[in-house]
């Protein structure tokens, strides 16, 4: 059994008590060939629940710092994100976004699902803030179909982000797959990579019913 499948059995029931997590829409999740899920990210159990509620494994970009803990938390942590699919990338230095997209890229093209949430952080105030076009290059450069999903009540269960979630109950809604081929050869185009972003934002608006801020979230979070 693998270490994905292990947490699946022992967490899944643990993690569907606590969450009672609804799950709409996963039969627009293709059964095989790569495939870029890409939503919103309200709070940091957003990367424990998507996981979980998918029957393919979904590999995604975190923060190297959550596989470099110490002591039994730390180590616990990196078990279990390393496990579910979590790929530690230093994304604050200046190549951590040609890293990330790189990684992305080798992970659609061995045909598996990759997750990504194109604000680039988690929202500061439960809105949905404008998408980074690193979505819209993967897509163009793979020809992997983008599944767009929100995750609804996660912010609710763990307000800020931190401390430990509270019972209750989230959905995670997906959306039916949008491709893109008629960009086809157009990933350095940054009028199609923008239009492309903007359109898979526009769906994750849709399902989720957040407010839309046309401004980038590390912005607003600076300010």
């Amino acid at each position: 059994m693998s270490r994905f499948a292990l947490i699946k059995a022992v967490l899944g029931p643990i993690m569907r008590l606590m969450f009672r997590p609804r799950v709409e829409g996963a039969e627009h999740i293709p059964g095989d060939g790569p495939v870029i899920l890409a939503g919103n990210h309200v709070t940091f159990i957003d990367s424990m629940i998507l996981p979980l509620v998918c029957d393919r494994q979904v590999f995604f970009i975190g923060k190297d710092e959550y596989v470099t803990g110490k002591g039994f938390k730390g180590r616990l942590m990196a078990w279990f994100f390393t496990g579910v699919g979590m790929i530690p990338v230093d994304r604050d230095g200046g190549r951590g976004g040609v890293a990330a997209l790189m990684t992305g890229r080798r992970v659609l093209e061995e045909n598996k699902v990759f997750g990504i949430y194109p604000e680039g952080t988690r929202s500061p105030d439960g809105r949905l803030y404008r998408g980074r076009t690193g979505i819209a290059r993967l897509t163009l450069m793979t020809g992997a179909p983008v599944v767009p999903f929100a995750m609804i009540g996660t912010d609710k269960l763990q307000p800020g982000g931190a401390g430990v979630p509270r019972p209750g109950r989230v959905t995670v809604r997906f959306g039916e797959a949008m491709e893109f081929s008629r960009y086809e050869g157009m990933d350095r185009d940054r009028y199609v990579l923008r239009a492309v972003t903007d359109s898979v934002m526009a769906e994750v608006m849709r399902l989720s019913g957040q407010e839309y801020v046309d401004m980038y979230a590390t912005k607003a979070k600076a300010a």
